[in-house]
């Protein structure tokens, strides 16, 4: 019989912590109890899970009593006040925040690629990665584990979505604006609290984030050093360019890999197959490659366009696409928890 366990959704009322629970519903997830947590803003609103009302409660350390699983996606900086008091408190905290990703003592974790990360958790804290490298790394490791994995070059293509709410909505209102021939209100993107902002209807930023002294973003040396962490390669030479692209939801890579040995793309098409999480989309013949319109609200990730390099055995070109607040967030996170219970973890 499985286990039920007290659960805590912190930011429920945002895009990825809806997407929590949904998936908490869909995948019949073994819950004793469940409260939703949020700042004193939302506190007293009511939220609906799963046929019943609930209250939504201010999120305080003490709220964590008697909690199995706290989930968390209310920003970084309630995660670096409440997570560690919700894991004193004796609950795993699977946050989907960056503020503990790159802890040492936090394992960063895509079931998939590196389950076994989850056996030691030091601070009773698991981190969920960047949504464009959850993907990725997905789609990469069945490659890697057979051929080896020496470079990665990414380029993504974002949604809006992954910006939150006031993205999805700014995006909505912008189209309506240049259809009513009306002058383009830009307030949130690139970067919600920078001065100058631009329009993302009918055009492409190419700044996720703010920029790191080195001319990356900050959403580039995640995908960066988050890739070498959870693949628990150092070594590993990746580089990353992230646009923000006009789609609601679903983000798109472009990615290029050299391996460590010669591969066929029939190779490469084998070792996707039967991949966990993974579906393949690739027939020049039929015009069949992966598309965000069709992956969002589906759990997989999905390839096509897979290419052996002009120039380079050993090169290969790959289109990944993914719905970003699925396995890209609140799955992932969901998952993580799904393999603590069968490895009687948690």
């Amino acid at each position: 019989m499985t286990k039920k366990l007290n659960v805590a959704v912190v930011g429920a009322t945002g895009a990825v912590g809806s997407k929590m629970m949904e998936k908490l519903i869909e995948r019949k997830f073994p819950i004793a109890s469940i409260k939703f947590l949020a700042s004193a803003r939302s506190a007293g609103k009511q939220i609906e899970f799963n046929g019943e009302n609930y209250t939504i409660e201010e999120a305080k350390p003490e709220s964590f009593e008697g909690i199995d699983l706290a989930l968390f996606s209310a920003g970084g900086a309630v995660s670096e006040v409440l997570a560690p008091e919700a894991a004193k408190r004796g609950a795993i905290v699977i946050d989907n925040t960056s503020h503990f990703r790159m802890d040492p003592e936090v394992p960063l974790v895509v079931p998939e690629v590196n389950r076994h990360a989850l056996k030691t958790i030091p601070k009773g804290i698991i981190a969920n990665p960047n949504c464009s490298t959850i993907q990725m790394v997905a789609a990469l490791q069945p490659i890697r584990e057979k051929f080896g994995l020496t470079k990665v070059v990414v380029s993504t293509y974002q949604a809006v979505s992954g910006s939150g709410v006031a993205a999805i909505e700014e995006l909505r209102e912008q189209s309506a604006q240049w259809d009513a021939g009306k002058n383009v209100e830009a307030k949130v993107l690139p970067v919600k609290s920078d001065k100058k902002h631009y329009p993302i209807a009918r055009n492409v930023i190419p700044q996720i984030d703010k920029f790191t002294d080195n001319g990356f973003t900050y959403e580039e040396m995640k995908m960066i050093n988050e890739t070498k962490k959870i693949m628990e390669a150092p070594e590993l030479k990746v580089a990353a360019t992230c646009v923000r692209v006009p789609v609601v939801s679903g983000h798109s890579e472009s990615v290029y890999i050299e391996l460590e040995q010669e591969a066929t793309v029939q190779q490469i098409f084998d070792a996707l197959t039967d991949a966990p999480g993974i579906v393949l989309q690739d027939d020049i013949r039929e015009q069949l490659y992966p598309m965000p319109i069709f992956a969002e609200n589906e759990e997989p990730t999905y390839v096509g366009r897979i290419r052996q390099d002009l120039d380079n055995k050993k090169g290969f070109h790959l289109w990944i696409v993914s719905d970003n607040l699925l396995k890209g967030a609140a799955l992932n996170s969901i998952q993580i928890a799904e393999a603590m219970l069968e490895d009687h973890l948690l």
